[in-house]
């Protein structure tokens, strides 16, 4: 096992040198950061020419992904009262952990950025998967065991609802609901906007009453994929001949369906929770946009917005390092779950 731990590790070597070229050629092209350095008020040339030789930008997209990389030598020249302030650095690259500075937020890390919000977008991912998980699993077993009732009926169209809607509409609809109308009505309604009030700051109930919505919308939609793909794994095992053996045996129904029939059927489960999980670190960009959610989805909307290259390549990269890790501890899990599965 060690050895194809090894072995895939070594594979993601060269598909995340791949990924990386890739999405820093597109990252060069979404827009000019320089544009939005200066406001209302539009750049002069000579200030326009300054700024692109001290941030790279003058130099060929290869030379930048190269610097980004592996680091260079930087100059920053600084004009002021008392003259010409010439200040010099070297900057480490992203193969020693250092993904430069945003340049938006001009001498702000990006790794100190992205450390910010990944605890914001982990209090509202990590609830909204355990809800997807714990819901979307039960409801799809109920539904596979009460197949063609009237539960079963019920709970197929709720899905197919929950999987038709887009999660903006889910949110909106919430939003019109739980915070306006009945605010209108004079209820008790739930906050639609941010992580806390002002006024009284960001306390454990805060954070506990804002996330309510943020999470419903993100559970909601997620819930209804995995009821389904729970359901039509289920159908398939219990109707398998080692299930009517085991009923046969005269074994108690509750241990055939968690020992024998769960087990098996869980290997698809397994597939998107291991897609699912490394997205938590991503955020929800639509829905931490509707409900100003200061988490990492937010940021990437933000600094793409302004084409921040150096924030959107963190952001992305850590993501796609994330896949590739949880990836491999998806099929350790296949291992664990299916003993015919060898991973030699």
């Amino acid at each position: 096992m060690g050895r194809y731990i090894l072995n895939r590790f070594l594979q993601a070597v060269p598909l995340m040198f791949i990924i990386s070229l890739l999405l820093f050629v597109l990252a060069q092209n979404i827009g000019d950061p320089i544009a939005t350095m200066g406001g209302r008020n539009p750049l002069r040339s000579t200030d326009r020419i300054r700024l692109q030789r001290q941030l790279g930008l003058d130099q060929p997209i290869y030379l930048q992904y190269v610097y980004w990389l592996i680091g260079n030598d930087w100059t920053k020249i600084d004009v002021d009262g008392d003259g010409i302030k010439e200040t010099t650095g070297r900057r480490k690259g992203i193969l020693r952990g250092d993904f430069g500075k945003s340049l938006i937020k001009r001498g702000v890390p990006v790794t100190k950025l992205i450390w910010e919000r990944i605890p914001n977008t982990l209090i509202l991912m990590i609830p909204a998967e355990i809800i997807i998980l714990l819901f979307g699993i039960t409801i799809g077993t109920i539904s596979a065991l009460k197949q063609y009732s009237f539960t079963d009926n019920a709970i197929t169209a709720l899905s197919f609802v929950g999987l038709s809607m887009p999660v903006f509409f889910i949110a909106l609809i919430l939003v019109y609901f739980f915070s306006v109308l009945l605010q209108r009505w004079g209820f008790p309604y739930l906050p639609s906007v941010g992580m806390f009030e002002p006024e009284i700051g960001k306390t454990p109930s805060q954070v506990f009453w804002h996330m309510i919505l943020p999470v419903a919308s993100i559970a909601f939609v997620s819930t209804a994929t995995y009821s389904r793909f729970t359901r039509s794994s289920m159908l398939e095992i219990i109707n398998q001949d080692y299930i009517r053996t085991a009923r046969a045996k005269g074994l108690e129904g509750r241990y055939i369906l968690i020992v024998h029939a769960f087990k098996n059927a869980a290997l698809p489960i397994v597939t998107l929770v291991g897609l699912d999980l490394p997205l938590l670190l991503a955020g929800a960009v639509i829905t931490e946009r509707i409900f100003a959610w200061p988490g990492m989805g937010r940021l990437f909307l933000d600094h793409l917005h302004r084409a921040d290259a150096p924030v959107v390549m963190g952001i992305v990269i850590l993501v796609a390092g994330a896949v590739v890790i949880f990836q491999i501890l998806t099929d350790l899990v296949y291992a664990a779950l299916d003993p015919r599965i060898r991973l030699e």
